[in-house]
């Protein structure tokens, strides 16, 4: 008879750690060790966490997994960008992905394996919906990728934009952003931490509640409801206006400037009326538009704008007095788009 495999340690919180250390009879800052080695000293394995004594190591390879994921896939880009595929326990894949500038380095993650909002250029919905991550497996990508820097680099930033609707998921999300903010962790500031979502307005109101001043990040794609409703079907039971009074809620409750994603899809949605359309809709109010080169996917026949219609297309944002910017592409040589490299692992995915 199989035994199953113990649960991953990264489930538990600080309180949660201290409570198994006591109820193991054992001093309470064995547990301030234990988390400092997961979440900060960057430990591979149980032997590696050297100031615990060889019986609460043993303990804790019998009640714990340290990483129930695995690497199935491991991609480095020449701008020093690392993707990973990681194997969940029930045999599904999840992406995440370590992005390095000179002066910070971010991490990406992702939230549900799939995705059911069916934005019609992103790779991570292609099959659907398939879960939710449960708060142990989205900080084991976090682990993940934190241990693949070298011993004088560190996380300073983490962005909520892998696959899935991290809205769709706050109850383990939450969580889990907590712990990346602890002290004796990563000790992460909310305001480097960005969550986004597509829209969804009680979610979204439902995270200006915790009270944090997390980033928040609009997918908004299109300037009005008609084309949103093609790019973004779940729009066709929200609307526009919804999702910017939701986010102009945000900004009230938190004091933070909301950012707008719109990923250029060409002869779509890059038209220069189109950005004078997208200027009106936002004017007057407290947003920034992060206008986003699309990732090839190979499954899909859309094409991202070229870099002249960009640099026009934020042009006419800025002159409206829109503050835009152009993201930087990273990872231009791996598989960077979102949902790639679980594709081949995947049964039914629309064409």
């Amino acid at each position: 008879m199989t035994h199953p495999a113990p649960p991953s340690i990264f489930g538990l919180s600080f309180q949660e750690l201290e409570g198994w250390c006591l109820a193991q009879g054992l001093p309470r800052y064995r547990a301030e060790q234990i988390f400092r080695w997961l979440h900060a000293r960057r430990a591979a394995d149980w032997e590696e966490m050297t100031d615990l004594p060889e019986s609460l190591r043993k303990l804790l390879r019998e009640q714990f997994s340290l990483f129930t994921t695995t690497i199935t896939s491991h991609q480095q880009a020449s701008d020093r960008t690392e993707k990973l595929l990681l194997k969940l326990r029930d045999g599904e894949f999840v992406e995440c992905v370590l992005m390095r500038e000179p002066d910070r380095n971010t991490i990406c993650i992702s939230t549900q394996v799939g995705c059911g909002m069916g934005c019609v250029f992103c790779a991570s919905g292609l099959a659907g919906l398939t879960r939710n991550l449960t708060t142990a497996e989205i900080l084991e990508q976090v682990a993940r990728l934190d241990r693949l820097q070298g011993p004088d680099e560190k996380l300073t930033n983490v962005v909520v934009m892998g696959m899935g609707e991290p809205l769709a998921n706050l109850q383990q999300l939450l969580p889990a952003l907590e712990r990346m903010q602890h002290p004796l962790g990563l000790n992460l500031g909310a305001r480097r931490i960005t969550v986004s979502t597509v829209g969804l307005p009680e979610k979204i109101r439902e995270l200006a509640a915790v009270g944090k001043a997390y980033n928040l990040a609009v997918s908004l794609h299109a300037p009005n409801d008609r084309l949103r409703d093609e790019i973004v079907p779940v729009n066709r039971k929200i609307g526009i206006e919804a999702v910017l009074a939701a986010a102009e809620d945000f900004f009230r409750e938190t004091g933070r400037r909301v950012t707008y994603e719109y990923v250029l899809l060409n002869g779509i949605n890059d038209t220069l009326a189109q950005a004078h359309e997208l200027a009106t809709l936002l004017e007057g109010r407290q947003a920034h538009v992060n206008l986003i080169p699309m990732n090839a996917v190979s499954l899909l026949s859309i094409d991202g704008s070229s870099p002249r219609q960009a640099r026009q297309f934020a042009a006419i944002l800025e002159q409206a007095g829109i503050a835009a910017t152009i993201r930087k592409r990273k990872g231009a040589d791996i598989d960077a788009a979102c949902g790639q490299l679980r594709l081949p692992h995947v049964q039914n995915v629309r064409s």
